[in-house]
C-alpha cells in the first residue's frame, strides 16, 4: 500500500462492506462466502468484482500491489458512498454506527375478553391527566427516526408461486399487498440474505424474478427496515444438476453428458467441449440435489459419499473441495484438498466453526485422484466426521434441528461423486 493514511482509509471501507454484508466476521469467511459477496456488489453497484479480486483485498490470497481504482471506487460505492475521493475526504476513518437492524413485526396481541377488562383496576385521576403525555410519548418512540411507520395491524399479504414445479433455471412470480406501507418503500428479498433485496412498485401486486440455482430460501416482503411478511421457498434441483459457475448466468451441463453409471463426473473433456479455460483460474464446478428429503432432520442422520477430483495441474495443484449438507436455515460445509494443502482449510458443522489455523484439520487431506469416501454423522448433538473410515474431527455441538433439502458438492476444475446416500435408521434415501 502507499502509505498508512491509504491503508487505514482501505481498511475502514472493507470494514464497512463486511457490515452491509451481514454474514459474519470475514475471518470465517469461505469461497461460497465471497461468491455471495460478488453477487451482492453486483446488485448493489452494477460492477462484477471477481471472487478472486475480493479474496486479495480481504487477504486471503497473497498481493502487495494497490488496488485499482476502479476496484476502490466500487467498494466504496457499495460501503455507502458516491465514490473512492468522497470516502478518503474524512481524514480520519472513524466507526460509523450500524445500520439500523432488521425488525420482525410481531403479531398483534389478541384483546382481552371484555369481562376481563372490566375486572381490571381503575385509574386514579392523576393518571388520567397523565395519559395526552404518555400517549405522545408512545407515538415519538414508535416513530423510531420514520418518516411513516408502517401499520402494524395492516393486512400486508406475500405468497409466491414457481413457472416450473422442479428444475432450474425457475421464474418465481411473488404476490403482495403492501398498499399500507405509507411513504416508506417496499422490498421483496429472494432469501435470508436481505442485503439483496430489491424495490416494488406498492402500487402493484405482482413481481416476477429467476432463480438460478436450486435450494431453500426465505423470501420476504420488507417495509423500509421492518420484515412484514415471510415464507419458505423451495426450488428443486429435479435430481442431479451439475454446472460451471460464472457471472449473472451459470453454464449446465445436460444430464447426458455428466450422469454416467450413477456417476456424477465433469471431466476436462467436457469443459473443454463448453469452450471453459482451465487457467490460469480454475472454473468453479457445482453439483446439486436438492429435493425434500421427507422430514430428515440435521440432528439425526448419516450422510455417505464419494468424491475423486482428477485435476490437478496448475492453479488445481490443491484440488479443493467443499461438501455442503444444505438444510433449512443452517448449512454443514465440509472441505477436502490434495495432501499438504491443509493448512487453510474452514469447516462448519452443527453451528461449530474449525479452521486449521488453530485445529488440527490435517486428517482431510487426502490423494483425491483415487476415490475418497466421506461419512457424517450426526446423533443427539454429536457429530462425527470420517474420511476413508478414519475419524477427521469429531464434538459435541449446541445447534437447532432442522430439515435437510440435499447436498451441494464445489469443485475447482473438474471432480465426480457416486455412491450418495442419507439414511436414518432403517430408512436409506439414495441420491
Amino acid at each position: 500500500m502507499e502509505n498508512n493514511l491509504e491503508t487505514d482509509h482501505i481498511q475502514y471501507c472493507l470494514t464497512l462492506a463486511e457490515k452491509r454484508f451481514n454474514r459474519g466476521s470475514s475471518d470465517r469467511w469461505t469461497t461460497y462466502d465471497f461468491e455471495k459477496l460478488s453477487e451482492s456488489i453486483q446488485e448493489v453497484t452494477g460492477v462484477v468484482l471477481s471472487v478472486t479480486t475480493l479474496k486479495r483485498l480481504w487477504g486471503k490470497l497473497s498481493y502487495t500491489n494497490t488496488p485499482a481504482t476502479t476496484t476502490l471506487n466500487t467498494l466504496a460505492r457499495y460501503a455507502g458512498f458516491e465514490d473512492w475521493s468522497s470516502l478518503r475526504a474524512q481524514p480520519e476513518p472513524e466507526e460509523k454506527q450500524e445500520n439500523e437492524p432488521v425488525r420482525i413485526i410481531p403479531a398483534i396481541p389478541a384483546t382481552p375478553p371484555q369481562e376481563e377488562r372490566r375486572q381490571g383496576r381503575r385509574w386514579p385521576l392523576w393518571g388520567l391527566a397523565m395519559l395526552p403525555l404518555a400517549f405522545v410519548l408512545y407515538l415519538g418512540l414508535r416513530s423510531d427516526g420514520r418518516t411513516t411507520t408502517p401499520d402494524r395491524r395492516a393486512n400486508y399479504q406475500f405468497s409466491s408461486n414457481k413457472t416450473v414445479l422442479k428444475g432450474i433455471p425457475n421464474s418465481v412470480i411473488f404476490r403482495y399487498d403492501a398498499s399500507a406501507a405509507g411513504k416508506d418503500t417496499v422490498y421483496i428479498s429472494q432469501s435470508w440474505d436481505i442485503s439483496r433485496k430489491f424495490a416494488v412498485p406498492k402500487d402493484q401486486k405482482e413481481y416476477s424474478s429467476i432463480y438460478y440455482y436450486p435450494g431453500y430460501f426465505r423470501a420476504k416482503l420488507m417495509v423500509g427496515k421492518e420484515i412484514v411478511k415471510e415464507h419458505d421457498l423451495m426450488i428443486s434441483s429435479n435430481g442431479w444438476l451439475a454446472l460451471a459457475d460464472q457471472q449473472k448466468v451459470p453454464v449446465y451441463f445436460a444430464k447426458k453428458e455428466f450422469l454416467r453409471d450413477s456417476i456424477v463426473m465433469v471431466d476436462k473433456e467436457m469443459l473443454d467441449a463448453y469452450n471453459i479455460q482451465m487457467q490460469p483460474e480454475l472454473p468453479d464446478l457445482r453439483f446439486f440435489y436438492v429435493e425434500d428429503m421427507g422430514g430428515l432432520r440435521s440432528d439425526d442422520f448419516r450422510f455417505d459419499t464419494r468424491i475423486k477430483s482428477t485435476y490437478s495441474i496448475g492453479a488445481a495443484a490443491c484440488q479443493r473441495i467443499e461438501v455442503l449438507i444444505l438444510c433449512k436455515n443452517d448449512v454443514f460445509i465440509i472441505p477436502l484438498c490434495a495432501k499438504g494443502c491443509e493448512g487453510a482449510l474452514f469447516l462448519r458443522a452443527g453451528n461449530r466453526f474449525l479452521e486449521s489455523k488453530d485445529t488440527d484439520l490435517s486428517k482431510f487431506g487426502r490423494d483425491l485422484h483415487e476415490w475418497v469416501r466421506l461419512q457424517v454423522e450426526a446423533k443427539d448433538k454429536q457429530v462425527r466426521i470420517l474420511v476413508d473410515g478414519e475419524v477427521a474431527c469429531a464434538f459435541k455441538a449446541d445447534y437447532m434441528a432442522t430439515d435437510i433439502v440435499g447436498v451441494q458438492y464445489r469443485f475447482q476444475g473438474p471432480g465426480a461423486v457416486k455412491d450418495t446416500h442419507f439414511s436414518n435408521g432403517e430408512r436409506v434415501i439414495n441420491l
